[in-house]
């Protein structure tokens, strides 16, 4: 405590150890008590978060469990040739188990055209002396125009081309032969594959003949070509022998609720036959299994949190919420199931409970593999059905680790009386001044009392030394 002043000056007495030892023998205990009860509360909130912790670490693999979607996953396993890889494939929920030979007989291509052989000498020359507009074209849908000025260069037209914003996919380059007989040529390349989708290039004037591919006016050929082998064409593709075409690489629903991706065309086998991809589409049986072991991996964990949280001599020793929940948890696991086909509970797929209430797969009925093997389908209803024993185990957690949830509210309760109880020290503390400057005033009239009659004492003596015959005692 602060000293309000310096007692004992007048009278010589040690008041200053007489008021700090009253003050200390007032207050030590008090605040000795109110650690106690501090350090008790922070003990509790600590212990009562760990449990809060690994209940919230469970529930978040809980409501996997509970989410239907997550038996719905199918998995694509592809053992590609030794040549390289075929295919790629990207499967939905919806697909059916089953095994498939794909090859792939073809790759779908865009269309390439070339300007004839000595149509120009360099990429400086003129393309137009006066200007005109070009109009591209592939499939159905796919068209776009471009203007030229007039005087445009072989390289100015390219450079328009690649930089036109309408442009549905067309690629200019030039390629400069040094062969005089053939000069530049300028290539262009579209990316709209498919049968009948060849590029198209027409033109408003015959300046610009020699850049069509084919011409209006005339019904003929323009100046630019599409040999044989850069015709656009579809992809091909045979599923265990039926040929399966599309006008792009990507093949949707060849295999319904599956997406097929031809990546290069299949190499001769020994036989002289077409070498394959072998696909084998299987339900996801290895991201259950991992979530299984997470789910046993996350209960043991809160049961052994609430284990040591609430063993003789920790803070929830004898906590009625803390063996109310332990109870619960087995009690929802152990549940009877319905609508699960043969499960009955939890324990028909390869899970047991220990006698130290410890989740683990078993063997004894059948295994979770075997489970899976025989009956995946209801696997699924065990966790995430209306009557599964996720649906269950998320209710009750949800009672304990929501915002509204009962570990909240020990939380809350606990962090509440550990602010009242900073308040209480602070009254204290402020009892204790007052405290202490009642003993000044008390010791101070004391001080003064003794000081005088010191006063007094010292001017009797000089009197009395002054008396005739006064002897000072030796």
């Amino acid at each position: 405590m602060p000293l309000i002043t310096s007692a004992g000056v007048g009278s010589g007495l040690d008041l200053e150890s007489i008021i700090r030892a009253s003050v200390d023998a007032e207050s030590t205990p008090k605040l000795a008590a109110f650690g106690r009860k501090q350090e008790s509360l922070k003990v509790e909130l600590s212990a009562i978060g760990e449990v809060k912790s690994a209940a919230s670490k469970l529930n978040d693999t809980i409501e996997k469990l509970a989410d239907p979607e997550n038996f719905g996953k199918r998995k694509a396993t592809v053992a590609q040739p030794t040549s390289g890889d075929l295919i790629s494939v990207t499967p939905t929920k919806d697909i059916s188990v089953g095994n498939f030979d794909i090859a792939v007989n073809q790759l779908a291509q865009g269309s390439r055209a070339v300007t004839a052989d000595n149509a120009f000498s360099s990429v400086d020359d003129v393309v137009t002396a006066s200007g005109g507009t070009l109009t591209f074209k592939a499939g159905a849908d796919k068209t776009f125009d471009l203007t030229l000025n007039a005087g445009a260069t072989l390289a100015e037209l390219r450079d328009a081309i690649n930089a036109s914003e309408q442009n549905f996919g067309v690629t200019a380059n030039i390629v400069n032969t040094g062969d005089p007989s053939i000069g530049s040529k300028l290539v262009l390349t579209s990316n709209v594959s498919g049968d009948g989708n060849n590029l198209v290039i027409t033109s408003d004037g015959s300046e610009l003949d020699a850049i069509e591919t084919y011409d209006a006016s005339t019904n003929a050929s323009g100046g630019m070509t599409i040999g044989a082998d850069d015709q656009a064409q579809n992809a091909k593709i045979t599923i265990d022998g039926l040929a399966v075409t599309s006008d792009t690489n990507t093949f949707k629903n060849a295999v319904q609720d599956m997406t097929i991706k031809a990546l290069k065309t299949s190499e001769k086998d020994t036989e002289g036959n077409d070498e394959t991809a072998r696909l084998n589409i299987d339900y996801d049986k290895e991201s259950i299994s991992t979530l299984v072991d997470e789910l046993i991996a996350n209960y043991n964990n809160l049961v052994g949190n609430i284990g040591f949280q609430t063993r003789i001599g920790k803070p929830l020793n004898g906590d009625s919420a803390m063996r109310g929940l332990s109870d619960q948890l087995v009690n929802t696991l152990s549940k009877a199931l319905t609508d699960a086909g043969p499960f009955e509970s939890i324990f028909d797929i390869g899970l047991t409970i220990d006698k130290e209430g410890y989740l683990q797969k078993s063997s004894l009925v059948r295994s979770l593999n075997d489970a899976m093997d025989e009956n995946f389908d209801n696997i699924g209803k065990a966790f995430a059905g209306d009557n599964g024993v996720a649906k269950g185990l998320e209710t009750l957690l949800g009672n304990y680790v929501d915002s509204s949830g009962l570990m909240k509210q020990r939380e809350t309760t606990l962090n509440g009386q550990l602010k009242d109880l900073e308040g209480d020290i602070v009254s204290h503390n402020e009892r204790m001044v007052s405290f202490e400057a009642g003993l000044r005033q008390q010791y101070a009239g004391l001080d003064v009392l003794l000081a005088n009659m010191k006063q007094t004492q010292t001017y009797l003596g000089a009197q009395l030394a002054n008396l005739p015959g006064f002897v000072k005692a030796k």
